[in-house]
């Protein structure tokens, strides 16, 4: 299988599958001497994993994560201090798939002749014969999107330093908008509410809090570990504290189910998902990226411009549309209207608006860069549909009976944030490399 690789310079390789032994993202050109850990990288991951909340499929995968390789094992001199340190060589992360069992497989195997409507179903189909992996829908389940975000956490780490803040929020649900807000207010809003997840999240307490997995163990000690954990995912789900959303939005200023900064708009749009999935039908939405803090000429021209990078986020399952700033409201509006006037203040260059999105030419502007992403519904539905058997070719019905998210909108946003990570930071090197050469040859 081709095209599951990224990247020139920050390069990241996924493999596995939704029902496989579990799945991996292996990671080139990261730096060395950054510590890492499998706390802070699964702190993103829970975001985005299933059975967290009533907007998202009730399959219970924790979703841990185990780094394999690219950290030191001990410091590499007595007294060095640089024990799980990255040491420049690739650093991969293993996911474990730990809530696979036959009667999901069973679901699976009873509708596998007939492809769901909306999925790759037919299409993996044709491509790779009858072994192809359709079990839970294989490399096309939102699964993979795991690998992403433990990918683009490294990423987004790495950019940390550099002073660049990536993140992400659901911007609109069922047709249900949230109103513009101050960029600072929202990322400090989505921190928050990554607090409180971690917070309420069973497994990072029980696993990571607890001490059942600690940096200082081998990789076979820490899948003894995982090996228990399988068998124990219910009761371990059976210590998260009731999510009173009272109690949340007093602590923590957030709401209790979905990353949108404006509590009263997330009120909405959970009743309006609700309203759809009683239906058994679905439903789809909007998630923004906002970048803060990026350097002004990041990009390239013609064929790599940064706003085309941004729209590979295309290939992130369910998401149809990207756009760029203003996107495509700018059809309807005037060149006066779309255009970014600048001015200058005590020095520093000004912009009047930001149409362009923080991207112009395909170099950013040193604006904020502003992403959305459409979100198709999830096409996994309660209610008949025209299909076929892809063996025999006859004319059928089918009704959804696997597990399936209500909407998609509320999971997909830490996959945009990290994967726009994994973006910025491969364009940041070059950048970096770049500027250098520049300096010392007009030197």
């Amino acid at each position: 299988m081709l095209g599951c690789h990224f990247g020139r310079n920050f390069q990241v390789t996924v493999s596995g599958g939704s029902y496989q032994d579990g799945l991996s993202a292996t990671l080139q050109g990261n730096p060395p001497g950054m510590l890492i850990t499998e706390q802070e990288i699964y702190g993103d991951m829970l975001l985005r994993k299933p059975g967290a909340d009533e907007l998202s499929s009730p399959r219970k995968e924790p979703d841990l994560p185990v780094i394999y390789t690219g950290v030191n094992a001990a410091d590499t001199i007595e007294g060095a201090g640089n024990w799980n340190h990255t040491n420049g060589t690739p650093l991969t992360i293993l996911i474990p798939n730990l809530d696979r069992h036959f009667i999901h497989i069973k679901q699976y195997q009873d509708t596998n002749r007939t492809p769901r409507p909306g999925h790759a179903s037919y299409a993996s189909f044709a491509k790779y014969g009858p072994d192809d992996d359709a079990i839970g829908a294989g490399f096309f389940s939102g699964r993979y999107t795991s690998t992403i975000v433990a990918a683009g956490y490294v990423a987004k780490k790495v950019l940390a330093r550099c002073g660049i803040t990536v993140f992400s929020y659901v911007k609109e649900a069922a047709g249900v908008a949230c109103p513009e807000m101050d960029h600072q207010k929202i990322f400090e809003l989505t921190e928050s509410y990554k607090k409180m997840r971690h917070d309420y999240d069973p497994f990072y307490q029980n696993v990571y809090v607890g001490g059942r997995i600690k940096p200082e163990m081998r990789f076979l000690e820490k899948m003894a570990v995982m090996a228990e954990i399988e068998k124990e995912i219910d009761p371990i789900r059976d210590t998260q504290k009731p999510m009173i959303a009272e109690e949340i939005l007093e602590k923590y200023g957030v709401h209790h189910i979905l990353c949108c900064p404006d509590v009263d708009a997330s009120n909405a749009m959970v009743e309006a998902c609700n309203k759809i999935t009683a239906t058994g039908d679905s439903s789809g939405g909007i998630v923004e990226v906002v970048v803060m803090g990026v350097p002004v000429g990041l990009g390239e021209p013609v064929f790599d411009k940064l706003d085309g990078e941004l729209g590979r986020m295309l290939g992130i399952g369910a998401v149809k549309g990207v756009e760029v700033g203003a996107g495509f409201a700018v059809k309807d509006m005037t060149g006066f209207e779309s255009n970014d006037q600048i001015h200058s203040e005590d020095g520093k260059v000004v912009f009047d608006s930001n149409m362009a999105g923080g991207i112009t030419g395909g170099l950013s502007s040193g604006q904020d860069i502003v992403v959305k992403l459409a979100v198709k519904p999830t096409p996994t539905i309660d209610r008949p549909q025209r299909t076929i058997d892809k063996y025999t070719l006859e004319n059928t019905d089918l009704a959804a009976i696997t597990r399936r998210d209500p909407t998609i909108a509320g999971r997909i946003w830490p996959v945009a944030e990290n994967y726009t990570a994994m973006v910025i930071l491969d364009n940041l090197m070059s950048h970096y490399g770049y500027q250098t050469l520049k300096d010392i040859i007009a030197k």
